[in-house]
């Protein structure tokens, strides 16, 4: 088990980070915890007022800008105005068990957000990556799987939860085969993924017809939960902490519930290389995003 802490983040000084849904929860906590050490932050927000008042509340080099990963338009707007380089890429916005939604391009909005967005924004933004990728994950994943016959859920009856665990699956998946892909590509960028574990974060959204059931999930998560702060551990770990590729991070208590960061485990279907390949194919499809040209090694 490693004793990983806050004290423990080298000097970031000089480096670009980015980090999407930084405007709250364990996105907001990594931000301003990277920003301390000397990093410029980047908080990637559908809201900029929200980011604004993040941005606030932190010091440091700290810029707000427009993302909505729900959106391809925005997605493809927000990269092409991100023209320097970046050293740190953090897939950390997120929705957990919505009402059945849409994106503005027709995916299933978890799947579309958590999984499709951070794809296509990874991909775009890879000819100016010189570092990491950190994708964050679920312990959710462990009951997912992926319904390559209906990945939005145009067809069955929609199950939040099953559509989450696919989602927080996808990402594991996608980690893998990106590594898989940079290390073919002879780049130094390295993909890693964590989990949080069990952080009081504002990811739960309220649905208007469960609301008592939502206010009981928000109490008991609010009192077994870890702090954002420590919520957001596993990611740091796994964004600065000499890791390999395709490393997955998260606490290392009790059921991965809590604690310092580590390396953990995954489900035997997150280590599926062949399903892997065919989800990054069927992700290519439907958003239009195909992994890049990058320059070569030291250019």
């Amino acid at each position: 088990m490693t004793t990983f802490s806050a004290s423990d983040i080298p000097s970031m000084a000089g480096r670009t980070v980015v980090v999407t849904g930084a405007n709250s929860g364990i996105g907001r906590a990594a931000a301003r915890l990277l920003a301390a050490r000397g990093a410029r932050v980047v908080l990637a927000v559908r809201t900029v007022d929200k980011g604004r008042d993040a941005a606030d509340a932190m010091t440091g080099d700290v810029e707000v800008r427009r993302l909505d990963l729900a959106d391809l338009a925005s997605i493809r707007s927000f990269a092409e105005d991100l023209t320097e380089p970046v050293d740190v890429l953090v897939n950390n916005a997120g929705v957990m068990f919505p009402p059945l939604t849409r994106t503005a391009d027709g995916f299933e909005l978890q799947f579309g957000t958590n999984h499709l967005g951070h794809f296509a924004l990874t991909n775009l933004l890879l000819p100016r990556l010189r570092g990491r990728i950190v994708t964050v994950s679920s312990n959710g994943h462990k009951t997912g799987a992926i319904d390559f016959e209906d990945l939005n859920w145009e067809r069955k009856p929609y199950r939040a939860t099953a559509a989450y665990a696919q989602s927080k699956l996808a990402n594991l998946l996608f980690t893998s085969e990106l590594q898989r892909l940079l290390t073919r590509a002879g780049s130094p960028v390295t993909a890693t993924a964590a989990h949080p574990g069990l952080a009081a974060t504002n990811l739960l959204k309220t649905d208007p017809r469960r609301r008592v059931r939502h206010l009981v999930e928000q109490a008991v998560v609010r009192f077994l939960a870890q702090s954002d702060e420590d919520g957001a551990l596993p990611t740091l770990y796994a964004a600065v902490a000499e890791v390999p590729g395709d490393s997955y991070a998260g606490p290392g208590g009790f059921l991965e519930g809590r604690g310092a960061p580590e390396l953990v485990g995954r489900s035997a279907r997150a280590r599926d290389a062949e399903v892997a390949r065919r989800l990054w194919e069927a992700s290519e499809t439907l958003t239009g995003v195909a992994f890049p040209r990058l320059p070569p090694p030291g250019a």
